[in-house]
């Protein structure tokens, strides 16, 4: 029945954002000195999760729909109860601690062999035919890679006279470095934040309104409570009238909503460019995807770290890469529609992943969910605005012209490439301004080359 089907689809989807909102929210809390790194690998696993999918349904489940549903019904609620074993709460370290990183390099590398894998089993699985033999092996390889970070929390439970001192929290508990010789203070993550008292003539005319004000009541006025700077813990509402919080979102709709409408077309893309089977370029987007993720965490982190530059700059970039992309998809050259698919593929990874850290860096994490969940907003409203309505009006069209209910020809998206060129266009000016507006807030949090929070005081 329809509703049924419409009903599964509502609990399927909303579960699944419940439930990643709730791991990157968490891991966000955890490791809050690698705000870019932690993004990236979780979207990065979130990149190729489908190709994982893909890879079993193919190889196990025969390519049976009634196999993978069973699958999906049981296998995985088993499997996440299973691993809930290994999740304990921990307290953030107050410095670079070297274990961590190199905890988190393991896993960036095992993520990249998963990805490598995945890409070239997909590629022999549809060129050569398998024997099940041969696909149980593959399919353990992935595995193998799959749960090779799991290795982590097991040696963190088995070895604990190894590993560094756990203590359960009431909530999370953020230590994080006040900069070089500072000693450590322990700030906890879920009570409400504090604001910074002495951060000198960065804010001066931000607030200058507010000195104002209190001068205007004269004396014997009730000193208000002053709100949150950037940098600071928001809550949602202080947030939602900030032109930064808008800023950020609006690139981050332009990027990543003119990147869904090739992913939601991709398929349409290829056969009306005339390529028979699709499921390699699909790869390739898929691949690309999860580079874009992973690396855009790392590189930005380096980025931040070492030159404290925002990583709404490599926003900016990526936007103008994409505008390369998407005239190469016009332009419809010979032998460019793998490259310009690949190029699109990583920046609108970038473009997914960046938002992430940033958000978290400019209104705090005390109330980042709620402020993650509004920006990915971007994602669906993209959808529906550029795949739904333009891509789909400008594909029914030509079709029209050629009458037929396929379209065939560069001429079936050329129109639409050259609107998400000019889209991109913009989202990369406005990232361009939104990069000089907080690099300010940057050089105050990474001035000491770590994370640092800034000295609290009530507000």
């Amino acid at each position: 029945m329809p509703w049924q089907l419409w009903i599964a689809l509502v609990v399927a989807s909303n579960s699944n954002a419940w439930f990643s909102t709730a791991v990157l929210v968490t891991n966000m809390r955890n490791f809050p000195l690698s705000r870019g790194t932690v993004a990236g690998i979780l979207k990065g696993y979130s990149g190729i999760s489908a190709a994982v999918y893909t890879v079993l349904y193919s190889l196990l489940l025969e390519q049976s729909a009634s196999k993978l549903l069973l699958f999906l019904t049981l296998g995985i609620p088993v499997i996440c109860l299973a691993m809930m074993y290994f999740v304990r709460p921990c307290t953030p370290p107050s410095g670079e601690d070297s274990s961590v990183h190199v905890h988190f390099v393991f896993t960036q590398a095992a993520s990249v062999l998963l990805a490598i894998y995945l890409l070239t089993v997909t590629i022999i699985y549809d060129k050569v035919s398998l024997s099940d033999a041969v696909s149980y092996v593959l399919l353990a390889i992935v595995l193998l890679f799959l749960l090779s970070p799991l290795g982590i929390p097991v040696k963190m439970t088995l070895f604990r006279a190894n590993a560094e001192t756990i203590t359960p929290l009431a909530g999370s508990t953020e230590h994080l470095a006040e900069g070089e010789g500072a000693p450590s203070q322990s700030v906890p993550l879920l009570s409400p934040s504090s604001s910074t008292s002495n951060l000198g003539s960065f804010f001066e005319s931000e607030y200058a309104s507010d000195v104002e004000t209190l001068l205007a009541e004269g004396e014997g006025a009730v000193k208000k409570k002053r709100r949150p700077r950037r940098g600071e813990d928001f809550k949602f509402r202080e947030a939602f009238i900030k032109a930064d919080f808008w800023l950020l979102w609006i690139v981050y709709f332009l990027g990543v909503g003119s990147g869904v409408t090739v992913l939601n077309n991709l398929a349409q893309i290829g056969l009306a460019f005339g390529v028979e089977n699709t499921t390699i370029l699909l790869s390739l987007f898929s691949f690309c995807n999860f580079v874009g993720r992973l690396g855009s965490g790392a590189l930005s982190e380096h980025f931040v770290r070492t030159r404290t530059i925002p990583r709404t700059l490599w926003m900016a970039c990526t936007l103008i890469a994409m505008v390369i992309a998407f005239v190469l998809y016009a332009l419809a050259f010979s032998g460019t529609l793998y490259v310009s698919t690949a190029l699109l593929g990583i920046c609108y990874g970038f473009q997914y992943n960046l938002m992430v850290p940033t958000a978290s860096e400019l209104f705090g994490l005390e109330h980042f969910g709620i402020i993650y969940s509004f920006m990915l907003l971007g994602n669906p409203v993209g959808a529906l605005l550029f795949s739904g309505l333009l891509a789909g009006y400008v594909y029914d069209a030509e079709a029209a012209k050629q009458g037929s209910s396929t379209c065939l020809g560069p001429e079936c998206f050329r129109l639409t490439f050259f609107v998400l060129a000019g889209i991109c266009g913009l989202g990369s000016f406005l990232s361009l301004i939104l990069t000089i507006r907080i690099r300010p807030v940057y050089q105050m949090l990474y001035a000491s080359g770590s994370f640092r929070l800034p000295r609290a005081s009530d507000h």
